[in-house]
């Protein structure tokens, strides 16, 4: 198996992936460690600010003439911050700080008391004994956390969102680099590639005809003449990629017949080529010069993939307003881990593969025709089926 430099490159991207996902996922847990450590201690802060904070409640309550109420009112009224419902025996609301009201008026207190009782529910309050003696003497300091601990506790989560956020942008940004890295390369090579094969088929085109010239008869003449369009067809098809070629509507049956009976000339007697095609024709728009290059390329594999020997299926029907066609094969099929980069430039199981059909073909059927190609099913030892939707 060969990975030429575009797998090196993905295999780069990965391992960036890799790195920056591990370093999201560091920050993240540092982040919510440091962070719950600093809302706990904030916590027990409050805690003991709001023992304190009932302590001079009761000592308000118990003070007499002689009492300095001094540190006391300075202790209550030194409390901004930490939300403060205090409840009687009744759960009526004798006072609150540091509570906002909603606009209604009517269903200000209610709604204090609603969120004391929730408070004293949920354990976060205090009890101050005012008189020993009654049965019922006492209230409950019910507190709520402040304004700062629930934003410290919902920090670490903004926090880790902003760090996905940019882990995401990031690998977005590397597969964009990677996608418009590739397609310069496709584009530079296609059209150095047609230019080149530009002169000599000229050249084979004149030769050709002043053979038929001089050699009218000779049985060879209209092989070399087939070859030789099909030169011209190859140099077609590279001077097409890169640019937008016009889909016009053609007969799919047509363009699958075409590309049949050419890999039946180049193919030996033992591989079978059964078509399933439905009784009427199926028209669809497409560019027909490279739509039968997407269909050679994977007739190619799966003869390589059958070593010459076994039968491919070419299947063709409309199902649900979409044209499907699979290509079958009964070859040595593809390992599950590989089918995830069979269609990656430069991806090849093959020894003297470059890796590049399945790529041009991805690149023709959903660039070029807006469909859909991929590997519906692939068993080791059994064969492949590689799937091709197109809209109607």
């Amino acid at each position: 198996m060969r990975y030429h430099s575009s797998m090196q490159w993905t295999d780069r991207i990965r391992q960036v992936k890799i790195f920056l996902v591990l370093t999201a996922i560091i920050i993240a847990v540092a982040s919510l460690v440091a962070s719950n450590l600093l809302t706990r201690d904030l916590y027990v802060e409050e805690h003991k600010k709001m023992e304190i904070w009932a302590e001079a409640m009761r000592s308000l309550n118990e003070a007499d003439d002689n009492t300095d109420l001094a540190l006391v009112l300075k202790v209550i009224d030194g409390n901004t911050t930490i939300p403060i419902i205090v409840l009687d025996a009744n759960d009526s609301v004798r006072t609150y700080r540091n509570i906002e009201l909603p606009k209604a008026e009517s269903s200000s207190i209610e709604d204090v008391q609603a969120k004391g009782v929730a408070l004293k529910r949920a354990g976060k309050s205090i009890r101050i004994e005012l008189d020993r003696e009654v049965a019922d003497g006492y209230v409950d300091v019910c507190y709520d956390d402040s304004l700062m601990l629930k934003r410290l506790a919902v920090y670490p989560y903004i926090q880790l969102g902003v760090v996905l956020i940019f882990v995401v942008i990031a690998i977005f940004a590397l597969m964009t680099s990677k996608r418009a890295e590739q397609n310069k390369v496709w584009v530079g090579l296609s059209k150095e590639t047609a230019h080149q094969l530009g002169t000599p088929i000229s050249s084979l085109m004149a030769w050709t005809e002043i053979l038929k010239e001089n050699y009218p008869d000779d049985e060879l003449l209209p092989e070399m003449d087939k070859d030789v369009k099909r030169l011209q067809l190859i140099a077609d098809r590279f001077s097409k990629i890169g640019s937008l070629p016009e889909p016009v509507p053609s007969s799919l049956t047509e363009v699958m017949n075409h590309v049949i009976d050419y890999m039946d000339r180049r193919t030996s007697n033992k591989v079978q080529m059964v078509r399933v095609f439905p009784p009427e024709d199926i028209i669809v728009k497409i560019n027909a010069s490279l739509f039968e290059w997407v269909i050679e390329n994977l007739c190619k594999n799966a003869v390589d993939a059958m070593e010459g020997s076994g039968r491919i299926t070419l299947f063709m029907n409309i199902e649900m307003g979409t044209v499907v066609i699979e290509v079958s094969d009964t070859g040595k099929g593809i390992r599950k881990k590989d089918i995830k980069n069979v269609f990656t430039p430069g991806f090849t199981t093959k020894q003297r593969g470059w890796g590049l059909g399945l790529s041009l073909a991805k690149r023709i059927v959903e660039e070029y025709h807006h469909g859909r190609i991929f590997v519906k099913s692939s068993e080791v030892g059994r064969g492949t089926t590689f799937r091709i939707e197109l809209k109607q």
